[in-house]
Formats: structure tokens, sequence, C-alpha cells
């Protein structure tokens, strides 16, 4: 069963829909006890960094999430719940992240030409080997919504990456921690094999 941790952020329901489609059993919950049981955990979103760090705390979630990660339980983050991830953001300056990897998210530079919220398919590379992508081709196409991007402190865990006025940090993988700033569940086949291989993690698998 995968839980899918409900904070009042946009998203959890295209999440749950996709999980859904691939058979999986799916439970949207703040619920501690549900959380921790639950053989796999994906923090979805989208919406402001700050805003969102004050209603995990609110809900008592950021503990739980940390527990969640210490008992090496497969943890997917997804577009803003990739940058929660993380210590920092532009976005929201004083405002500390969960912390779970060393890196910040920074504001996409603006250039000539260049929308920005950057919205759209941009292909992905892999500089590391990163089991959500096996079975994937090299440069496949993910869809992105985000003016923010991960710059990640350890590039070993960096799984993909895509240029957008700068190289993005698309996806990392530490452990049983995996995140993408892309967002699966609307990446057509390509996604739903993203999300088919997350769930094939299990607990003890490294």
């Amino acid at each position: 069963m995968t839980a899918i941790i409900d904070y009042d952020a946009g998203n959890i329901r295209s999440v749950e829909k996709a999980l859904q489609a691939l058979g999986e059993e799916v439970v949207v919950t703040r619920d501690k006890d549900i959380i921790l049981k639950a053989d796999r955990v994906i923090l979805p979103g989208v919406g402001a960094f700050g805003d969102a760090m004050e209603k995990l705390y609110r809900y008592g979630l950021v503990e739980v999430i940390h527990e969640v990660v210490a008992n090496n339980t497969p943890f997917l983050g997804i577009c803003l719940g990739l940058q929660l991830m993380f210590e920092r953001s532009d976005e929201s300056e004083g405002v500390e992240g969960l912390g779970i990897l060393k890196g910040e998210i920074l504001r996409i530079p603006d250039k000539p030409g260049l929308k920005i919220p950057h919205i759209g398919w941009n292909s992905v590379s892999y500089p590391n080997q990163g089991r959500l992508f096996n079975g994937l081709p090299e440069n496949a196409y993910v869809y992105f919504v985000h003016s923010y991007y991960l710059k990640a402190a350890e590039e070993s865990i960096v799984t993909a990456v895509t240029e957008y006025g700068t190289t993005i940090h698309a996806s990392v993988e530490k452990g049983n921690v995996f995140a993408c700033q892309f967002h699966p569940e609307k990446s057509s086949e390509v996604g739903l094999t993203i999300l088919k291989n997350f769930i094939s993690v299990n607990r003890e698998d490294r």
C-alpha cells in the first residue's frame, strides 16, 4: 500500500489516480499511524515552499516524514515535494526545508525568450543510474510546471537532469529516498513507468 501525504497541497488526486491506474492500493492521509505502516510514501504538491512547510508543521507531518525516511521506507517527493526535501528555497527566504537531502532551491534565471514558470515537456538525461528510470531511453520526455529548480549539493545523487536556462537537477535518489521535479503522473507512459518503478522498490532495497 502506498500512502500519499495530504497537507492541502495541489495535485494530490492526479497522483492518486495514476497509481490506481497501475493497480496500486492507495490512501491519501495525514494520519501518522497509516503513513508509518505504509509500504511506500509519496509527498506530492504544487504551491509555495513557505506555505507548504507551515502546513507540514501544523499537521505534525515533519517528524512523521523524518521517521519514514529513518525507517528506510521508500519515499518519493514530486515537484514541490522534491523542493521541500532540501534545505532552503529562494521562494521563501528564512524558511527551512525538511533537510532530508543537502542542496537548495533556486529561481530559474531570467533569460530572453525564456518563459517562467517553465511549463511543458522537456527531455531528461541520466548522469547517474537511478532505479526510477529503469527501462526508459535516454532523453525521455517528462512534464514540468515550476519556477524554481533544485541544485543538489551531492552530484552523485542526481539521476536526471534537463536544461531550461540552466542545468536543472530533475530527479535524485539516495538510499530509498527519491524525488522528481517533474510530474510523473502527468508524463504519459514515461511517467507511469517511473511510478511503476517506484512502487516496485522494497523497504530492504538499497
